[in-house]
């Protein structure tokens, strides 16, 4: 049997365990009712195209201000890079790729967005969630948005090693497998710039904190801006 107890270590420098913070983001959630998606963090004319992002409390700037966020810093630049471009945050703290696959219909059709950002999976590993499971979530996702025309930003996940070797495995890997075969662009770890900081993360060591939010977006826009044409 799988020992799913909380992994915490008392000491830094050892990876394992701020890829941990990518299964734990929007733990908090448990505790609390799901929020809704925050809303669009860029006002801008219905001419302009739309960059849909779909994620957990990752991608929902959980614990800081809307504005504060990867996302949110993602927006303003693209209004001063692309500005035929907007950004439209979706995200819910402690979304599952269920939840997003069951919202991903409604969102396309409100937003017809030209890019589809998919940062979930991190609350399935978090539970134990079947692989399978996961997957097929995703999928159904990327084949929904590539149907509306849309380009997705597919964003991978970490899970900490107490998860077992076999699972946690696989499931980094099933991201990189999805990606390749629905020829999607590919982010392997959103947190990776920031992962062996402690003072990039909160009080919980599970959320970032603001000034870690700009590393955050500078990694994500080399793999965004491409799809902005």
């Amino acid at each position: 049997m799988v020992d799913r107890r909380p992994y915490r270590l008392p000491w830094r420098g050892v990876f394992a365990t701020f890829a941990l913070l990518c299964a734990f983001a929007g733990a908090q959630a448990f505790a609390q009712p799901a929020k809704q998606p925050l809303a669009t963090t860029a006002a801008t004319p219905a001419a302009q195209r739309t960059v849909l992002v779909m994620g957990d409390s990752l991608s929902a700037a959980y614990g800081l201000s809307a504005a504060q966020g990867w996302v949110a810093l993602t927006a303003q630049k693209v209004a001063k890079e692309k500005p035929g471009w907007r950004v439209v945050n979706a995200s819910i703290s402690g979304e599952t790729t269920a939840g997003g696959a069951a919202r991903i219909a409604a969102e396309l059709k409100r937003q017809k967005p030209s890019v589809v950002v998919i940062e979930l999976g991190a609350n399935d590993g978090l539970r134990g969630l079947p692989l399978a499971q996961t997957r097929a979530n995703l999928a159904k996702m990327i084949v929904a948005a590539k149907a509306a025309n849309a380009k997705v930003l597919l964003i991978g996940m970490r899970l900490p090693p107490n998860y077992g070797p076999d699972y946690t495995k696989q499931f980094e890997q099933l991201f990189l497998e999805l990606s390749q075969q629905h020829r999607t662009a590919f982010l392997p770890f959103l947190l990776q710039p920031i992962a062996m900081d402690d003072r990039a993360f909160q009080a919980d060591r599970l959320h970032p904190v603001a000034s870690a939010q700009p590393k955050l977006r500078d990694h994500v826009w080399p793999a965004l801006v491409p799809l902005l044409k």
